[in-house]
């Protein structure tokens, strides 16, 4: 069976060297094209149908977040993974549905798992979550003897930002990552929902598989037709995140319903 074909797309020959390398080490494609830009990399996707593009974001001739914009607008457009030595993009990467983003230097077990994701069957569930067990009545820790948040390190803008745990209104499963939705931002976080889950606990609920809510920013419980509930939080946007409905019933004795 032929192995999915791949782009890669980078502006450094040494880091199309390296990449090359480890992609023939891993073994799950072929690559059968280089680019040094975004203009090279349309060309050549406009010329052939790659089932994955490597793409560096920073680049001459068009970055890779326009490449991959430009993608989006196609029949079936080939998986991104973005690997670029900057954190800062990861956001409007994820925005693009990239399927992961890798960052300079990884080494080849960390390019499997983001080659198993891209390349991996689609069963609409986010990649790298797996649902947790519904909570019990012994799990939560009592409000007054709350452990301290802890505060999550969050790379923005070249610099680590400490995020207290307090000022997070919820967080949502990204792929293996996580955002973080604070009052009037969301920022992108390299931990997964269950390991912000172990970290949080307290004030934090697992609404949904891919969604960890903050009780007290909690602002209104919405019952649905089907018994689960979609909470409104106390966000500027007043988001919503919907509760499945096997964890809607802890979510009501929580707040004593």
């Amino acid at each position: 069976m032929m192995r999915p074909k791949a782009l890669i797309v980078d502006d450094e020959a040494p880091a199309r060297a390296e990449l090359r390398y480890l992609l023939e080490e891993v073994g799950q494609v072929q690559v059968v094209g280089e680019a040094t830009n975004g203009e090279e990399a349309l060309l050549l996707l406009s010329s052939l149908d790659y089932d994955l593009v490597l793409l560096d974001v920073r680049m001459p001739g068009g970055s890779g977040l326009e490449v991959a914009a430009t993608l989006r607008h196609r029949p079936d457009p080939p998986k991104v993974i973005f690997t670029t030595a900057f954190p800062d993009h990861a956001v409007d990467a994820f925005d693009l549905a990239a399927a992961d983003y890798l960052l300079k230097p990884f080494d080849a077990d960390r390019l499997r798992r983001a080659l198993d994701r891209a390349l991996g069957p689609d069963d609409g569930a986010a990649p790298g979550i797996t649902a947790s067990a519904p909570p019990s009545s012994a799990d939560p820790a009592p409000r007054g003897d709350v452990e301290p948040l802890v505060r999550i390190p969050v790379q923005k803008d070249g610099r680590t930002v400490l995020v207290n745990g307090a000022s997070i209104v919820y967080a949502s499963a990204a792929r293996g990552y996580s955002y973080l939705k604070l009052a009037d931002e969301r920022l992108l976080v390299t931990m997964s929902l269950n390991e912000l889950e172990r970290r949080l606990r307290g004030h934090f609920f697992r609404a949904h598989r891919s969604y960890l809510v903050n009780l007290d920013h909690v602002r209104e419980l919405v019952p649905d037709f089907q018994g689960s509930l979609v909470v409104v939080m106390a966000d500027r946007q007043r988001s919503r995140v919907e509760v499945s409905r096997r964890h809607a019933r802890e979510l009501r004795r929580r707040f004593g319903m």
